[in-house]
């Protein structure tokens, strides 16, 4: 089964990548920027994308800017930030209607293509700088977002165990910026540094529809051929011995608590054992049929959720549950003992079956939308592997149960969060 027929070129200072396939009705053309994770760049990499999607320079307002999309037979657009790993990644992402599909001359790819480079490269900005307005209005609206994460005790919760595990690392850097570097961000810095993130990050366009009736390499390089001088990003693989678990309390006025408990696996997206990974997070604690979910929250009934998730370009398996304060010690108990289950090997080979059978569905889903497609064959780029998601299904496949337990063996618990009610732990 072939899942995509990537065709990838290098071009002047970008990867492009072209998907041909009749899968989908409409054509989506994305834009990744990538940088290493900055404390002095992250604010401002956090606020571009609400600055940038206000409008251009031939569309000066939002609202002859989504006019402009709406010509496009409603063509959407949206951007965000992300890290992986040690990246900062921005992207921008455009659905447009598919040619064949319309009754019309105009041709709706190249009329795209031509939006988005404006987008990018002719943002609403005047003598080195965007709008005074905008990124003043814009400031304020990350600010509100940074607040809404420390108002989600969960997010809030979580974004304090990568504090704590991550706080030598760059990995430790918040997503969306920090509310006290906003105070020094205007409009000319932020404009400045947007031009040094056009010249430097490495960047990658991903174009996915059916091309029957489109030349894609000749219109995006018609587009995209500016200078640039792309920096380097090391793929080096770091590796970790953890000699004491850190225990971190924090109280609040809240009722109920987040024990959150983080592991380093030394396994990411390149490695071999990836594969089995995947299916080991779903026996211990990916899926309702897992034994955190089965015996924490379940059996003993101590958890409003338990369940834990991995990150594929950092090597790190984080595990998640709402408790009432005072359990904290039996709850933390029954958590450290499915570990040690799983390192024992106290899981069934039908255990691995079914969450053999989960993942695949679960990475099949992700591959059946044009956005979480890309996302899949971007893994590639950012672990510098070479491993389809046609290639990632037939290793999880081949998963056995000696491969999870080779990966329980690898883990090591490096901090255990616990955001809990003004008084701390009662059950101790």
């Amino acid at each position: 089964m072939t899942i995509s027929n990537e065709k990838i070129s290098k071009q002047n200072g970008y990867q492009l990548h072209v998907i041909n396939t009749k899968k989908f009705k409409t054509i989506h053309i994305v834009l990744k920027f990538r940088a290493p994770l900055t404390k002095e760049n992250i604010t401002k990499r956090a606020l571009l994308p609400f600055v940038l999607q206000q409008g251009t320079t031939s569309y000066p307002t939002q609202n002859k800017f989504r006019q402009a999309l709406d010509n496009l037979y409603g063509s959407e657009l949206n951007m965000d930030g992300a890290k992986k790993g040690n990246n900062h990644i921005l992207t921008l992402r455009m659905e447009i209607a598919n040619q064949g599909y319309l009754t019309t001359d105009t041709n709706i790819f190249h009329e795209a293509v031509k939006l988005l480079h404006e987008v990018i490269y002719s943002p609403k900005a005047s003598n080195g700088a965007f709008d005074e307005n905008i990124v003043t209005r814009e400031k304020q609206t990350l600010k509100q977002k940074i607040h809404s994460i420390i108002d989600n005790k969960m997010s809030y919760a979580n974004m304090r165990l990568i504090d704590e595990m991550c706080a030598e690392e760059a990995y430790r850097l918040h997503v969306h910026g920090y509310e006290d570097d906003l105070e020094s961000i205007n409009a000319q810095t932020l404009y400045q540094y947007y031009q040094e993130l056009l010249s430097k990050d490495q960047m990658d366009i991903y174009v996915l529809g059916d091309f029957s009736s489109i030349n894609v390499e000749d219109t995006i390089s018609s587009y995209f051929n500016h200078d640039r001088h792309t920096q380097s990003i090391e793929n080096s693989k770091e590796t970790y011995n953890v000699e004491t678990t850190k225990e971190i309390e924090e109280q609040q006025n809240i009722q109920q608590a987040k024990l959150h408990l983080g592991y380093r696996t030394d396994i990411t997206y390149g490695d071999s054992l990836y594969p089995a990974l995947q299916v080991f997070n779903g026996v211990f604690g990916g899926f309702p049929s897992s034994k955190l979910f089965i015996n924490v929250r379940e059996k003993n009934s101590l958890a409003y959720y338990a369940a834990s998730r991995f990150e594929s370009h950092k090597g790190l398996l984080l595990v998640f549950s709402g408790i009432a304060p005072n359990d904290y010690k039996q709850a933390k108990q029954i958590i450290l003992e499915q570990m040690e289950a799983m390192k024992k090997g106290e899981f069934s080979e039908e255990d691995v079956e079914e969450s053999k059978k989960q993942v695949k569905n679960q990475w099949k889903e992700t591959i059946d939308h044009p956005n979480g497609l890309i996302e899949i064959l971007y893994h590639q780029v950012l672990a510098n592997a070479d491993r389809t998601p046609t290639e990632v299904l037939t290793q999880i496949n081949h998963v056995a149960k000696s491969d999870l337990m080779e990966v329980a063996s690898k883990l090591q618990l490096d901090t255990v969060y616990f955001l809990t009610a003004q008084g701390g732990k009662n059950d101790e």
